[in-house]
C-alpha cells in the first residue's frame, strides 16, 4: 500500500531530541533545516551535505526542508528583495545537488505563529499550546502599544482587554509578553520586543494586495527555476488564520491559496496542508481544500485544535477536536489514490504529526526542546494517525 510517508520534525540536539530517539518511533524521514544559517543567506552545499549525511547515518532520509525561510526585503517589497531571492534559488539549487526536492516555506509576518499560552494545562494533566483572543488584545493594547489599535475594537472587546490586564502579575504580563515573542521555531531566542515594535510598524504600513503581489513577485521569480530543478515549494498557512495585531494574512484561507496557486501555475508551486493552522477558523472547509487543491499538496501537518465561543483554541489531541481529523484523513487517501490512477504526482506524500502535548517523561525536560515539539506527545500523535490511516485504508479497500 502507498502510504503517506511518515516524517518528524527536528531542530538539532540542542532542543532535547534526538535522531536515536526518533529512530525509535519508525519513521522514514525527517524534516529540518540549516538553522544555523542567517535567514537571507545561501545555504552552503557543504552545510546542507553535513546535515544530510548526519540524518543518513541514523537510517532515515532528509525528507523536507522546514523551512527556507524569506527574508523580510522579499516579503515588504525592499528594492534589495531580489538579491535575496537570487540567494533563495542558489540555496533551492544546492538542496537539489543534495538530493533534497521538498521545501516548505511561509509568507508570514512577524513571526511564524502566535499563542498566548505556551503551557496551558489540559484537564489530564498534560500542557498545551493555547490561543487567547483577550490575551492577545491586552498584548496589542499595554505591550505592543500599536498605534490607534483601540480603535480597532469594540467598547466590550477593548473593555474586557483592559480587564484581563490589569489583573495580571507582573510576572504573568511577561509571560503573555514571552509567549507571543517565541514564534520563531529553531530559536530559542525570544524576539526582542523593541525589533518587534519596529518591524510591526513597518508591516502595518503594508495593504494586503501590496503584501499578496509581494508573495506572487516572489513566487514568479522563484517556481520557474525550482521546476527546472525539480524541487516542489509548499507554502504554509499563516497560524492562526486570522489578523492578528492589525496585519493582514495572506494564506489563511480557500481564496487566498487559490490566488497564491494560480498567480504562478506550476507543479512545483504547491501547499503544505496543515490541519491545525486552517482548522482553527471555522469558515474553513478543510475537506474541500484538499479536494480542489489536492494535486499541489506536496507536504502535510496534521494536528488538531479545540475552538471555544470567544475565538480561542487550544491544540488538542491529534484525533479529538474540532478539525474532522478522520474526513481529513479519508480525502487525503483518497488524493493519494487519485495519483496513483493518473501516475502524476508523488504518492507517499510526507507528513509529519505537527505539535504534541508535553506529558510523563517529556515534562522533565520541557525547557530544552521548543514549544509545541515534545518527543512524546508528538510520537503518540503519529501512533494515531498511522492507525487513523491504516483503518480508513481497510475500509476503503485500498
Amino acid at each position: 500500500m502507498d502510504y503517506l510517508k511518515k516524517t518528524f520534525r527536528w531542530f538539532g540536539p540542542e532542543f532535547g531530541v534526538s535522531l536515536s530517539d526518533i529512530k525509535q518511533l519508525g519513521v522514514q524521514g525527517i524534516v529540518a533545516a540549516c538553522q544555523k544559517v542567517p535567514i537571507g543567506e545561501v545555504w552552503p552545499v557543504e552545510t546542507i551535505a553535513t546535515l544530510r549525511s548526519e540524518i543518513m547515518a541514523h537510517g532515515m532520509e532528509w525528507a523536507v526542508v522546514e523551512s527556507v525561510n524569506i527574508h523580510t526585503a522579499i516579503k515588504y517589497g525592499l528594492p534589495e528583495r531580489d538579491t535575496y531571492i537570487a540567494n533563495y534559488i542558489q540555496t533551492l539549487k544546492n538542496l537539489a545537488e543534495n538530493g533534497i526536492y521538498d521545501v516548505c516555506y511561509n509568507f508570514m509576518q512577524l513571526i511564524d505563529w502566535t499563542r498566548t499560552d505556551l503551557d496551558y494545562i489540559l484537564p489530564t494533566g498534560a500542557s498545551a499550546l493555547r490561543y487567547s483572543p483577550v490575551s492577545a488584545s491586552a498584548f496589542d493594547l499595554f505591550i505592543l502599544e500599536r498605534e490607534n489599535a483601540k480603535e480597532s475594537y469594540t467598547k466590550e472587546a477593548y473593555d474586557d482587554a483592559k480587564t484581563y490586564f490589569d489583573a495580571l502579575t507582573y510576572l504573568e504580563k511577561k509571560k503573555l509578553e514571552e509567549s507571543i515573542l517565541s514564534g520563531m521555531p529553531g530559536s530559542k531566542k525570544l524576539i526582542a520586543l523593541e525589533e518587534f515594535k519596529a518591524n510591526h510598524a513597518t508591516v502595518l504600513k503594508i495593504s494586503k494586495k501590496q503584501l499578496q503581489d509581494n508573495l506572487s513577485y516572489f513566487l514568479n521569480a522563484v517556481i520557474p527555476e525550482a521546476e527546472k530543478i525539480g524541487v516542489r515549494m509548499a507554502v504554509h498557512p499563516d497560524d492562526p488564520p486570522f489578523s492578528v495585531f492589525g496585519v493582514p494574512r495572506i494564506v489563511s484561507n480557500y481564496q487566498e491559496i487559490k490566488f497564491l496557486l494560480e498567480c504562478c501555475p506550476s507543479s512545483s508551486n504547491g501547499l503544505t496542508f496543515c490541519s491545525g493552522s486552517l482548522g482553527a477558523s471555522s469558515s474553513n472547509d478543510l475537506v474541500k481544500i484538499i479536494e480542489d487543491f489536492g494535486e499541489k499538496i506536496h507536504f502535510i501537518h496534521l494536528r488538531n485544535v479545540t475552538r471555544e465561543e470567544d475565538g480561542s483554541f487550544y491544540e488538542a489531541d491529534h484525533l479529538n477536536g474540532s478539525v474532522p481529523i478522520e474526513k481529513v484523513m479519508k480525502a487525503l487517501i483518497k488524493q493519494q489514490q487519485a495519483r496513483k490512477r493518473s501516475n502524476n504526482g508523488i504518492v507517499g506524500i510526507p507528513m509529519r504529526p505537527d505539535h504534541g502535548h508535553v506529558l510523563l517523561d517529556d515534562k522533565r525536560r520541557q525547557i530544552e526542546f521548543y514549544s509545541g515539539y515534545s518527543l512524546i506527545g508528538r510520537a503518540i500523535g503519529l501512533s494515531q494517525l498511522t492507525g487513523l490511516e491504516m483503518g480508513i485504508r481497510e475500509g476503503l479497500q485500498v
